[in-house]
Order: C-alpha cells, then structure tokens, then sequence
C-alpha cells in the first residue's frame, strides 16, 4: 500500500514552497490554479500529488490545496454532468421498456429477442463502457493499490451485469444450455445503464457539494479591489493591480472605496465597516496609526494608509489558507470510519460471491438470475460513499460556517476536543478586558475645574511615551480639547513627569513626585484609594505646588465579557482567569465577572505550568489568549483560543482563531463544535444503519418469509439516497444558528 502511493505522497514542505513561491498577489494565485498545483483528497489528506486526478486510496476527485475562487465552474462537475445526462438519456428508453413488459406482452417478447437483447445492448454500451468510464478506472486503481473503496463494488456490480449480459446476447444458445431451461436467460443491461445514471447523480451531487462549501471563501474574496491607488514621492498618484503593492507603500484610500491590503493609517480619518471579517455590524473609527484589514470597506471619510501586509500575507489570504487546510483536516472521530470501511469493502465481496452462490445451490429457477441480480445488489446497495463523505462533508460545511462567524478553525481535532473541553482559562489583558488602559475618571480638588485639569494632563503627557499618558491623551481628544505643547519637559523614573503648560507649573505620577515636590499629597490618597482598590491606575496631579485632583486610568472591561461568561457557565464550563497582574488587581477584575478561580502574579512560563496542572487533575482545558506570553500556555492546552486582535505567535500557537478578538467567539465556536460534532454522529449513524439493514436485504434474507427481492436498481438508489442524505445534513451546518 505504502509503494503503490509513494508518488502520491508529498511532503508538507515542498507543499508549502509551491503555495508561496509566487511573486503574484493572492488573488491571482488563488484563482489560478497552473499545472503545478497541489492537489490533495478530503478523506485522505495524506495523498498529495502535482495537478488533479484520483485519490489512490478511495478514489475520490482531489482537489486542489487552495480554494479555487474563479467563478469557472468546477472541470469535474461539467464532465461528471455531461455524462450524468448522457446517461439517463440513454438508460430511460430501458427503464421504460424493461418496466412495460410486465403490461405489454408484446414488449416482452420484443425485449427477451435476440433483436431485443442487441438493441438494449447498443443502448447501454455508451452508458457503461463511456459513462460508468471514471468509475471503472477507480476501481481498477483500487485493486491494483490494494485498497479496496466504493467505486470498487460499484465497478464490480455495473462490470457484473453488463459483462453478463453481453455475455448471454454473443452466445444465447450456450447459456439456454448452461440455465438448463427452455428459455435464453434474461439479461440486464438496464440495472448496468440505470445503475451507472444513479452513481453519476451521486458524484455531480456530492461535487456540487462540495463547491459550496467554499462558496464563502470566494464570496470574501471577491470582495478584495483588484487595484490600489499609489501616492508618490512627488505627490503625485496612479492606480496599480493589487499584486504590485508592496509593503512601505503609500495608498490613498477614497470614500466609499475598499480597503486594499493590510496596513496602518497615516492620514485622515473614517469609519471602516469590517463586517465581511469580523461579523461586527457598527463601523470602527479609524485614526492615524490605527491598523486597517485588506477588503474591508472605508466609510465617508479619506484615508492614506501604508501597506505593511500583501499578497498571501494579508490576513484575508491567511484566513482562506486557515480554513481550506481544516476543511482538508482529519477529525479523530474519523478513524472509526476508517477501520469500518478498511474490512467492508472484502467483507461485502465476499458477502455477494456467498449470496450467488446460496441462490444458484438453494433458489428458485432460474437460479443463474436470481443468483446475478441479489450479488449485484449486494455489491452496488453496500457501497460505502456514505461512510466516507459523513465527517468531511460536515468538517468542510462547519468550518466554511465558522469562517462566516469570524471564526478560524486549524484543524478537525480542535474542533472535536473542544466540545469535551469542561475548563476554560482566560488571560486578562486583551483577552478579558480591552488590553488598552483608557482614561475613565478625573476628580479635581475644590479650586479647580476637570476639564481645564484633562486638558493641562494632557498636554503633558504629549512628551511621554507611556501607554497611561497615550490614554490621558486619547481621552482628552475624545472630549475635543485643544492640546498645546509642554515646555520644560521631564520624565522622572518611577515618579511621574512634569512641564511647564501655558506658563503652569504642572507635575502628574504618584505620590513620591509630589513629595519630592514639596506638594502635600494626603487629600490626593485618599480620593485615590477607592479606584485603586478596583484594580485601577490613579495619578495625582499638582498646579503650580498645589494638589489638583487625580486622573484615573483602567484597562475596561469588554463590553460583551460579562454576557459571554454567562453563556459559557451555561454550556458547563469552569472559568479559570489567568493574568500576570498583581492579586488586587486580579481579584477586581475577577469579582466584577464573577470569577471564582484566578492565577494572579503568573509569569509567562508559569502560565503553561498551570495548564498542565489542571490537565495532570483530569481537567480537559482550553486556554484563551492574545500575546507573545500566552503561547506556551495556548500550545498546552487541548485546545488553543486566539484573539485576532492579537500577536501572531498566539494565532500560530492555537486551534481555534477568533479575528474579531471578542469572548462571544468562543461561545459561537462551543455551539459550532456541538454542530458539527452532531452532525458527524447523526452521518455515522445514517451511514451505518443504512448499511446494517441494506445489505441483508439486497442478499435476498426476505425472500423465504415475504417473497421480497431488492432490485439492483432499487439498490442502487437507495445507495445514492444514502449519500444524499448524508450530504444534505452536512450542508445544514452553513445555516446554523451560532
């Protein structure tokens, strides 16, 4: 087996320099898909080959390793309709025929002549040897690999009743002779055409299918601009393709245009609604040095951004990737089926060669007939489509829904071990809480005004470059204060910062810069105290010697934080808060939130530590994060939960994704790993019932008590309807309610 696969088998490195070796941008390679495209099979997403064919294993189509997001139709789904059509076209006139002889006497003695049997011959022929063509060469790869699949019984059972009928047609005599009767025995060109028409609506069904899984993957690309517009060194400016683009470069963002690549805003001012990346309806403001996300849409406002991100980097191309290589993942779940279909296809080969042999020693006459037709259905009623398409097609529905969530799923297993995961540990800064400190209180002493006070904070603290002063700022600019510039400015470590603002004498930081200042800070403590006991930064600020009130900054609570938890206690999950902060500030936060358990003062190493603890106490943890010192933690856990909006190395470190960085992700990603995880058992379940009761019944065990035999057609379609169904109840999952 191993041999027989070797030049299918690539290794993920070579995979990898083929995808990015492009100079193009991402939609251009995306859409084109040369002759030297990876090509792999969603049920065996070991076998890699260079351009499309078969899988060697189970003989499905492979498809190609990036999302094809032309609107061309897929080449597999117009050749296996062309000869879907083909062959119902030919294979009704038999249908027909065959079912109007039991009315018409004349019909049967036409059909069952020898002009009859070469008539139906010349009919079925193109169906079988043209139109059941891909089936054939499948199930000849199966044999020869050693790797018996579904187009194994279907080549055998459409191979069986045709080679037999042409068979009985070339030598009619021979057979008179060999049934032992008085009659040529019937033949059965028209289970071979009707058959082959059936499995050929099961392929172009499943191919649609599966087509429309990616069906939101290229609807989010061709919301991507196909040219950008350059700002030169000498001002001036032109429109270039997208795939020009590179990082440093100036674009000129219009109103109402589509942002083009990812990068950082230099100039201007607008709101940007991100809603095709991150669900999140209400436009984001957008201000000099905020990032900016290629393909979403700019609002009224203009804006000058530099590129930072292009081509496969952007994060749409990354989130295409993400979700194209879970959808080719394999769940663990999966290898139940595996082993199942592994002994299935022999079992039921021999199943079949058992059920011809009991009808031609214990059957009715005429036993060859009966004996053909019961083997037959046998062959085509067990075959395991069904079995193979229940986790992938539920895998590549979820995660192209979850995609549309915001949610970026790595890979099967991540999605199946979250269900079972009974412990969620969540960092606080960035992930709990907005990771950016906020002004969000300032008292001023009797004397002197909060807003003149803001306004003199703020100007001070435009000479630091702390991320409190950037907050005192930021607030200041919210209320639309006019700021001027600090003279005399000092940065005193551990202290705080003084200036001269407007010809005032003005220092902010804590309680040693005061002193040192002479200024008494008593009445400023005690404002401070209560804010301080919430977890909360407050400085104090003095005007020409005299205290003047306290300026408090926080790291705010996200607004859907408290809902979220709420959710997920009801989905049965223990909340575990881990921060590096300090106990007071960790038991504030916890306390609002209503978080029992909490790890405070933990160091990046620790975090991981803690993780394997809990897991060491029988615990199945996940772990939610957003920085450099929540990767180890997130690689521990079984599953890893990455907020967008945070580093890189975070997202590389987990399984699960959220781009828009917010604590609702993760209760829609628990609802989606119920879904499909439901999904996949109610598949097995179909699958395997299905089977269990078919193939008895195809092998004639009614027979004796009720006189009920399974035509092979009947068969055949009950085989098809299996995969339908199968593949119908995948494809609720893109309407599922996250």
């Amino acid at each position: 087996m191993e041999d027989a696969n070797r030049n299918h088998l690539i290794s993920p490195d070579k995979s990898e320099c083929c995808l990015h070796d492009h100079a193009a941008s991402a939609h251009e390679h995306m859409i084109t898909l040369a002759a030297n495209t990876i090509y792999t099979c969603p049920m065996h997403p070991q076998v890699r080959q260079v351009g499309p064919g078969n899988c060697p294993i189970c003989g499905m189509t492979l498809e190609p390793v990036t999302v094809a997001l032309s609107d061309k139709p897929d080449p597999e789904l117009i050749n296996m309709t062309r000869r879907f059509w083909v062959s119902v076209i030919l294979s009704a006139p038999l249908l027909v025929a065959v079912m109007g002889q039991h009315i018409t006497p004349w019909l049967h003695q036409t059909l069952n002549s020898d002009t009859g049997r070469w008539l139906q011959l010349v009919i079925a022929t193109p169906v079988v040897l043209w139109g059941a063509r891909p089936f054939f060469k499948r199930g000849w790869k199966s044999i020869i690999n050693r790797s018996l699949n579904m187009f194994t019984l279907i080549s055998l059972g459409v191979g069986v009743a045709y080679g037999y009928s042409v068979a009985v047609t070339l030598f009619p005599e021979w057979f008179r002779a060999f049934a032992g009767g008085d009659r040529i025995p019937d033949v059965y060109f028209e289970p071979a055409a009707v058959i082959t028409a059936l499995v050929l609506l099961g392929q172009v069904l499943e191919l649609r299918a599966r087509s429309q899984t990616n069906s939101a993957l290229r609807a989010l690309f061709d919301l991507a601009p196909k040219t950008a517009r350059l700002v030169q060194p000498d001002s001036g400016e032109i429109d270039i393709q997208i795939s020009e683009v590179k990082p440093g470069d100036l674009l000129r963002i219009r109103p109402g245009e589509k942002i083009p690549v990812d990068g950082v805003v230099t100039e201007g001012s607008s709101a940007v609604d991100q809603s095709m990346l991150t669900g999140e309806s209400m436009p984001v403001e957008k201000q000099p040095g905020n990032k900016v996300t290629g393909a979403t849409l700019n609002g009224t406002g203009g804006l000058v951004m530099q590129a930072e991100r292009v081509g496969l980097d952007t994060m749409l191309s990354q989130i295409v990737a993400m979700v194209a290589k879970a959808q080719r993942s394999r769940a663990p779940i999966q290898r139940m089926a595996d082993v199942v279909s592994g002994y299935f296809v022999p079992v039921v080969v021999i199943t079949a060669i058992v059920t011809a042999a009991a009808w031609w020693i214990w059957g009715p006459e005429p036993k060859l007939a009966y004996a053909v037709l019961n083997a037959i259905a046998v062959l085509i009623i067990a075959c395991p489509c069904a079995l193979g398409l229940a986790t992938p097609m539920s895998i590549m529905a979820g995660t192209g829904r979850a995609a549309r969530a915001g949610i970026l799923i790595r890979d099967a297993a991540a999605l199946e071990t979250f269900e079972k995961v009974d412990t969620l540990v969540i960092d606080k800064t960035g992930t709990l809480t907005e990771g950016k400190p906020k002004l969000v209180n300032l008292v001023a002493v009797k004397g002197f005004d909060e807003t003149s006070l803001l306004r003199m904070a703020a100007c001070l603290e435009r000479g630091s470059e702390h991320p409190l002063a950037a907050a005192i700022v930021r607030g200041a600019t919210d209320k639309n204060l006019e700021l001027t510039a600090a003279t005399d400015f000092q940065s005193l470590t551990g202290k705080g910062v003084t200036g001269l603002v407007e010809g005032k004498k003005v220092a902010l930081g804590n309680k040693a810069l005061l002193q040192s200042l002479n200024v008494g800070s008593d009445e400023l403590e005690k404002l401070a105290q209560p804010f301080r006991a919430e977890g909360q930064t407050a400085m104090l600020i003095s005007v020409d010697g005299k205290a003047a009130g306290i300026v408090v900054v926080a790291d705010p609570v996200k607004q859907t934080t408290p809902e979220a938890l709420k959710l997920l206690r009801k989905e049965g999950l223990k909340i575990v808060m881990l921060t590096g902060d300090n106990q007071a500030t960790a038991k504030s936060v916890a306390k609002k939130l209503g978080i029992d358990e909490i790890e405070a003062d933990v160091l990046p190493a620790r975090k991981a530590e803690v993780i394997q603890s809990m897991q060491n106490n029988g615990r199945k943890v996940a772990m939610a994060g957003d920085g450099v010192n929540d990767a180890p933690a997130l690689a521990a856990a079984e599953v890893g939960i990455a907020m967008g909006n945070g580093t890189d190395i975070a997202m590389e470190s987990a399984g699960i994704t959220l781009i828009k960085g917010d604590l609702m992700g993760i209760v829609r990603a628990r609802r989606l790993s119920h879904a499909v995880m439901s999904n996949i058992r109610q598949n097995l379940f179909f699958a395997f019932i299905y089977n269990a009761l078919g193939v008895p019944v195809a092998a004639g065990i009614l027979y004796p008590f009720f006189g009920i035999l399974l035509s092979p057609i009947i068969a055949s379609a009950a085989m098809a309807f299996s995969s339908v169904s199968v593949i119908t109840n995948s494809l609720r999952l893109r309407r599922a309610t996250l």
